[in-house]
């Protein structure tokens, strides 16, 4: 049954049909209307103090809870400034779903205040998009973007609505389903190809698995883990898979790539087939193409049709859900009775290689280096605990000393590399899961980037803790500076500013130093007992770089390792 209201209501009231408890947004001119339905509405609303911080917060709850994270922005500069934002969402398959204002339909075109064309800025980063024309347009619209952003390939959907198209007044329907033409995403996978990587995989001498992000997507963390046990195969992740599988667990061998762990570079580089599910075989997970899939079978999983042979020569493809075809694969693996032994040579080697990286790696000798506080927070936080990382060194020391042991707990801006996602991502997922500790390791320079979010992290009761690794620096770039540019350092040094303790009180947060080991350990506990933010800075040598390292157009066997 239709009803009568303005297209701002029927917006509201179609989000609340989907389920929305929270939206993440700034007010402006064009987008006023749909705020004053908001205030009338059950959702509530979390203020940002930037827009990409609210597009980072949908980001964070969207990754968190597999449902779209929905966030608001005005039309011209809140809307342009929503752009990083929903670029990293993209990049890392996130659903999304943002909503921003527009001029009149009658201003479109005509360089009116506050007009951006943000649908054609914006397109080449989403995974569709709409302007209705019509209030009676906006629910359908509505309940196809939030189909489209959380089927498939999740991503994220822009709704752009002209300020008249939310103030007029319509006869409104609320469709109960949508169809899509032209949209299909692929779910069942092939039976004769699943078979067929099945026979490949057994035939291997040296097999490993290589989990990705799309492994976290599609909750496929039991399948994958029976499979891994089933065959005594070891498990590598990309970053972006990190915590696809538990980390202290035997077959685990770490994340690959330019700064992953040696052990699991290494026996990347002797294996002779891979199970690849859900992974994109980004650069900086496999260095060069042509070195990586050399002497190499790849079987590759993944939900869309068009990451197939990309950027690797694929052996056998498994396009579909990747949670159903692992659990397909497993079936037939159990129809054929097969179960591996535990003292195959290839096992052995894995467990041998393993177990030398794990005690001749050379870590910082100080009381305060990266592995040993990371390592302490490890030790100190909950299992279940979400983490969010920022974008540098941190987050690749946080690839190597942090083990996430609970599934899908690990979360970064990994293919677009966003400095300043990390902190407005965790208030996001705190949102999402109030009820377990949320942490973003950071680095001084990105959460430099988006510190203002304390502000809604305070005042909206979000308690969240900032892990700050703070070398004073851009601490990537002067590596590389250090490393490539024979220590030519520019623009890289923050000269200490600001102090974080008082910034952090400056919002209500509590601010904390930790010079010392036993410093930290009590600032982790109080951080996790507090009812209000929580910064811990812990200033740490500057001069520390992240080892091992493969270099920029190198492969894996080409890895760089602290000396």
């Amino acid at each position: 049954m239709n009803e009568t209201m303005i297209g701002a209501t029927a917006l509201m009231k179609a989000l609340e049909k989907e389920g929305v408890k929270e939206v993440f947004g700034l007010p402006g001119g064009a987008n006023l209307p749909m705020y004053d339905e908001l205030g009338k509405s059950n959702i509530r609303h979390i203020l940002v103090r930037h827009e990409q911080s609210a597009a980072h917060m949908a980001d964070g709850f969207g990754r968190v809870s597999r449902k779209p994270g929905v966030c608001f922005a005005t039309s011209g500069p809140g809307a342009t400034n929503l752009l990083t934002g929903i670029a990293t969402a993209q990049a890392d398959s996130a659903p999304m779903v943002a909503v921003t204002g527009q001029v009149p339909v009658a201003m479109i075109g005509k360089d009116a205040f506050q007009e951006s064309d943000i649908i054609g800025m914006a397109n080449p980063a989403l995974k569709y998009s709409y302007q209705p024309r019509t209030p009676e347009e906006i629910p359908t619209m509505v309940k196809q973007g939030f189909y489209i952003a959380e089927t498939g390939r999740p991503g994220p959907v822009l709704l752009d609505i002209p300020k008249d198209v939310q103030q007029n007044e319509g006869n409104i329907p609320f469709p109960d389903e949508v169809r899509v033409p032209g949209y299909h995403p692929w779910t069942d996978p092939d039976m004769q190809n699943t078979g067929r990587a099945v026979e490949l995989l057994l035939s291997a001498k040296k097999p490993i698995i290589l989990a990705g992000g799309g492994v976290i997507i599609s909750s496929a963390f039991a399948e994958l883990q029976s499979i891994a046990e089933l065959l005594m195969i070891p498990v590598v992740t990309t970053f972006k898979g990190k915590g696809a599988f538990p980390e202290n667990h035997p077959l685990s061998l770490g994340p690959i790539g330019m700064h992953g762990h040696a052990e699991a570079n290494k026996l990347m580089t002797e294996a002779d087939c891979v199970l690849a599910i859900g992974t994109r075989f980004s650069d900086r997970s496999v260095g060069t193409f042509e070195e990586f899939e050399k002497n190499l079978k790849i079987i590759h999983m993944d939900v869309d049709p068009a990451e197939i042979g990309k950027n690797q020569t694929t052996s056998v493809a498994v396009v579909g859900d990747v949670r159903t075809s692992l659990r397909i694969f497993g079936k037939l693996l159990m129809d054929k009775a097969v179960r591996a032994s535990d003292d195959n040579p290839w096992l052995k080697h894995v467990k041998e290689t393993k177990q030398y990286w794990r005690e001749n790696l050379k870590i910082h000798p100080g009381e305060m280096g990266a592995a040993k506080i990371l390592r302490k927070l490890r030790e100190l936080l909950p299992k279940e605990s979400i983490v969010t990382t920022e974008v540098g060194q941190h987050q690749m020391w946080a690839s190597l000393f942090f083990d996430a042991i609970h599934p899908g707990t690990f979360f970064s801006s990994t293919g677009l590399g966003t400095m300043g996602w990390g902190f407005p991502a965790a208030i996001g997922a705190k949102t999402a899961r109030p009820d377990v500790p949320v942490v973003d390791i950071a680095g001084d320079g990105s959460f430099n980037m988006t510190e203002h979010s304390l502000a809604t992290a305070v005042l909206e009761d979000l308690p969240v803790i900032v892990f700050l690794i703070n070398n004073y620096s851009l601490g990537m770039v002067a590596q590389w500076q250090r490393t490539f540019y024979d220590r030519r350092m520019v623009g890289v040094d923050l000269k200490k500013c600001p102090d974080y303790v008082k910034l952090a009180e400056s919002y209500g947060a509590q601010g904390i130093r930790a010079q010392s080991m036993d410093e930290l350990e009590k600032a982790i506990k109080d951080g996790l007992n507090s009812d209000v933010a929580t910064v811990i800075d812990i200033p740490i040598d500057p001069e520390e770089d992240v080892l091992p390292f493969v270099a920029p157009g190198t492969g894996l066997k080409d890895m760089i390792l602290p000396s």
